[in-house]
């Protein structure tokens, strides 16, 4: 006799935390420094190509002030034209699939409590057919393409993987928008192993947000830009690292640096047993203010004589 076959357990909907309907993007913003957001996932397991472990630790722990940041208005910026675009995407989705799509507003939480710091933001939930749930839009311009030539990539797998374990969700659809004239689609069903494996992953970077110890600096731009944020000047002591086994080991230039940068912290000098490092901020010096030099007074320069701050530079002696 054939055994009934036994459906899968339903898993449990996301909470939805906060309303974005009316929500100021100073609001949104702070909301996301309380967990790690789907865009966070691929930096939190330190696979985001453009934002490091180090960067994505500074922002939720509030100590972005100094970091670059992107104005939503700039017209120059991928961020600018990918949220311009969304809503054409979208509908773009619709229009190839004919999947109905409508907006989620809201920001959501995974429903276990021991998983309250897992957030997502999505950008649409697809209605009316049992195969997808989620829509993911995106644009890619002529530096990001790349990117996307052999596919959906990883990094933004591992965010679409971030909306499915936080959702409950079976599958989501990827639009792109390449170069804005290609409209590539592309179904990510949901990888229980996978997921299992990034929130634990991300629950280590957790630890470091909520114990507000830094992550190691992994050699990247980001990283480096992290640094220099976090230790703008140094106070002048020297610190001892002759007998520091693994500083005196590594072998990889832009992470060694880094690794030492962040050993040093706010010291001046560090020591080992075959020379010593220096990161000290550099003296202040004038410039002139050209712009209003030029709509001023053009034949009085030394009126216009600005302070230009000083930055540490790493510098190796042996």
């Amino acid at each position: 006799m054939n055994q009934p076959a036994i459906a899968p357990k339903r898993k449990p909907p996301a909470l939805r935390l906060v309303s974005t309907k009316e929500l100021s993007r100073d609001h949104w913003l702070a909301v996301r420094k309380g967990g790690i957001g789907s865009s966070d996932a691929a930096a939190a397991v330190g696979l985001n190509p453009y934002q490091s472990q180090l960067e994505l630790w500074m922002i939720k722990t509030g100590r972005d002030d100094g970091l670059p940041k992107v104005d939503p208005n700039d017209e120059t910026s991928p961020m600018y034209w990918g949220t311009l675009l969304e809503p054409i995407v979208a509908a773009h989705y619709t229009r190839r699939t004919g999947n109905r799509v409508r907006k989620s507003n809201s920001v959501l939480q995974h429903p276990d409590p021991d998983k309250t710091w897992m957030l997502a933001n999505i950008d649409r939930e697809v209605v009316g057919t049992p195969d997808v749930q989620i829509l993911e839009c995106k644009t890619a311009g002529e530096f990001g393409a790349p990117l996307w030539r052999d596919g959906v990539p990883d990094y933004i797998q591992l965010q679409v993987q971030h909306q499915l374990g936080v959702t409950g969700k079976t599958a989501a659809d990827v639009c792109v928008l390449v170069c804005g004239q290609e409209v590539r689609i592309s179904r990510i069903e949901r990888d229980d192993v996978l997921i299992a494996g990034l929130i634990e992953l991300e629950r280590r970077f957790w630890q470091y947000v909520e114990s507000d110890t830094p992550p190691p600096a992994d050699g990247s731009d980001s990283a480096d830009t992290a640094l220099r944020c976090l230790y703008p000047k140094d106070a002048g002591q020297r610190l001892d690292l002759t007998d520091d086994r693994d500083a005196n080991s590594q072998r990889w230039e832009a992470q060694l640096k880094q690794t030492i940068q962040q050993r040093m912290g706010d010291a001046s000098t560090a020591v080992f047993k075959t020379g010593s490092v220096s990161w000290k901020r550099s003296k202040d010096s004038q410039a002139i203010d050209m712009d209003a030099l030029l709509l001023d007074q053009p034949d009085l320069p030394t009126r216009y004589s600005v302070t230009k701050p000083g930055s540490r530079r790493f510098l190796i002696s042996t």
